[in-house]
């Protein structure tokens, strides 16, 4: 599965696209709503978009999710943020489980239940 990450800010960008590739997953990464809608176009494989609220640029979060939401239905969105916070990489993955279901390791990072 394909998942877009949209997040400004390098680093918190970086370590969540880490997380999701090891979880098996194909991350694209877009540091702002312009970047991403170009990522949307070149890239139908798509099919789960996260997105910072709080970006510079032509729009924000919330307007970018109503783009997507417009343009490409079957894409998930999911969208975090509050002024000055970014969510733990582990709360965007126990969001992203509701879409996914989460690799056997994932679930038992998550839960705290030793490896098998």
């Amino acid at each position: 599965m394909s998942v877009l990450v949209v997040e400004d800010e390098a680093l918190i960008r970086l370590d969540f696209a880490s997380e999701l590739e090891t979880e098996g997953f194909e991350v694209f990464e877009a540091a702002n709503a312009d970047q991403a809608i170009v990522l949307l176009v070149a890239e139908p494989s798509i099919r789960v978009m996260f997105t910072d609220i709080d970006m510079p640029g032509s729009m924000d979060g919330l307007k970018l999710a109503a783009a997507v939401h417009d343009r490409w239905p079957p894409v998930k969105i999911i969208v975090q943020g509050r002024p000055g916070n970014s969510l733990p990489v582990a709360m965007w993955l126990i969001a992203f489980m509701t879409l996914a279901p989460p690799s056997k390791a994932t679930r038992n990072r998550l839960t705290g239940l030793p490896a098998r």
